[in-house]
């Protein structure tokens, strides 16, 4: 496996986490101090957690196992879909819909729904409505593909799910709690670890930060030669 340098972490900024007020005190073992009132990561720490999550996704990519990747806010969405995209595998980029995985049989069925839409128009199906009714057929295909394009290959739960921001995806995470689905997560320094059984502890604001470790995470995901 790749290993990442302290020096890359750094220039990214992974080593910035939240303002100490507002810390989580279980974060504390992945913490080397504060710094102008902000909580600094320990980046021999993030570096052996990073490198711990590459092994664990490059295995479960051998295996042929499913990831999702999770992501929703705006400085994560391009990484997340390009990971998600390089790696072959399923992403939610849009707001996560709750109930995606514990409510699966539902969702299963618009994905369906939305493939047939598809295969209708391009087989030239809906050309028998009017113009009006085939506005309204494209606009729920479009509905539907913001919400589910990036799952559309997937055809039975994930095996695991890698996520930006735990807080902001807490419905995920929850969900996968639930369900015992293993969670890889960037953690920030204002989250709860132990809802994350792969904890990256990095800045999951900065935009450097998750693209830094989003890359590294694609790369271990390819197949060694």
């Amino acid at each position: 496996m790749e290993e990442i340098s302290l020096q890359q972490l750094l220039e990214a900024g992974c080593h910035f986490g939240h303002q100490s007020k507002k810390w989580h005190p279980a974060m504390q073992p992945y913490l080397f101090g504060v710094r102008d009132d902000i909580h600094i990561f320990d980046l021999v720490k993030t570096k052996e957690n990073l490198e711990k999550a590459g092994k664990f996704l490059h295995q479960l990519a051998k295996d042929g196992k499913t990831v999702l990747f999770v992501g929703t806010k705006r400085q994560a969405v391009p990484a997340i879909k390009s990971t998600a995209q390089a790696t072959g595998m399923p992403y939610v980029s849009q707001r996560w819909l709750g109930g995606t995985l514990t409510n699966w049989e539902q969702i299963r069925k618009n994905l369906k729904n939305l493939s047939d839409m598809k295969t209708a128009k391009t087989e030239g199906q809906y050309k028998k409505y009017t113009k009006k009714e085939q506005i309204l057929l494209d606009r729920q295909i479009a509905r539907l593909e913001k919400f589910f394009g990036g799952i559309t290959s997937l055809d039975k739960l994930p095996d695991a799910l890698f996520i930006v921001d735990i807080k902001r995806e807490k419905t995920a995470v929850r969900e996968a709690n639930q369900l015992k689905i293993p969670v890889v997560a960037v953690v920030d320094s204002n989250c709860d670890p132990g809802q994350v059984d792969v904890v990256i502890s990095a800045n999951d604001d900065g935009k450097g930060s998750i693209e830094l470790i989003l890359d590294y995470l694609s790369r271990a995901m390819k197949p060694t030669k």
